[in-house]
């Protein structure tokens, strides 16, 4: 699959075009690393879905234009991403975003909540915490979908957390701990097991790619 903005991620990234030049190169970069499109389709196709950690709203843009059925909604500690990401959403009957406390969620229940590369930057704690309140505002039979980094291949692994280091520490450009918390994937799938979630599935999504892309996947019960 072509990293390139497909017709549906640049009208997406459209969405920026009034935004300061370092959101907008910033939002083109995020497009160009993440493989967006690969896991769309665990989310469900109509309803309500929530996305934890947004930022400048790019995943959240991009799944409500892929996914008509779907309101979407995101939510974020920073609020001046959270502000450009509302800009980028001005008109949008199906998407919205707001600010929101650390690890305080709004009240569901939602057909899927998603998190897209935030967990890392949580304690193992707190990363345990955020997914199990993320599975307890799910309806019945909604899912929860995590993408994040795995640990392995061990040379991916070292390079996206030095990346992170210049992100989070040098350039300041994400919010949250300058200690990464980078936690095998099968000990999350564990976790969200723990939270009452059932059929969680794992993929990777690095193949081709420089980072280790993984998500997993976990319905609650209906």
């Amino acid at each position: 699959m072509s990293r390139w903005p497909d017709r549906t991620a640049r009208d997406a990234l459209a969405g920026y075009r009034g935004a300061p030049r370092g959101d907008r190169l910033h939002v083109l970069v995020r497009w160009l690393t993440c493989p967006f499109p690969r896991f769309v389709d665990a989310l469900p196709a109509s309803g309500r879905v929530l996305e934890v950690g947004c930022g400048h709203g790019l995943f959240s843009s991009y799944l409500a234009r892929v996914r008509p059925g779907l309101t979407v909604h995101g939510v974020d500690i920073d609020a001046d991403k959270v502000a450009v990401a509302a800009r980028s959403a001005a008109g949008s009957a199906r998407l919205d975003f707001a600010v929101a406390e650390s690890g305080v969620l709004p009240a569901g229940p939602w057909d899927g909540v998603v998190l897209v590369d935030v967990l890392y930057l949580l304690d193992e704690a707190g990363q345990r915490a955020l997914l199990e309140s993320c599975a307890a505002v799910l309806a019945p039979g909604g899912v929860l979908v995590v993408k994040d980094m795995a640990t392995r291949p061990r040379w991916k692994a070292r390079l996206n957390q030095l990346q992170e280091t210049v992100s989070v520490r040098v350039l300041r450009i994400t919010e949250g701990s300058t200690q990464f918390a980078f936690v095998d994937p099968d000990e999350r799938a564990r976790w969200m097991q723990g939270a009452g979630l059932v059929g969680v599935r794992a993929r990777r999504l690095d193949r081709g790619r420089a980072h280790p892309h993984h998500v997993l996947a976990g319905d609650a019960p209906a």
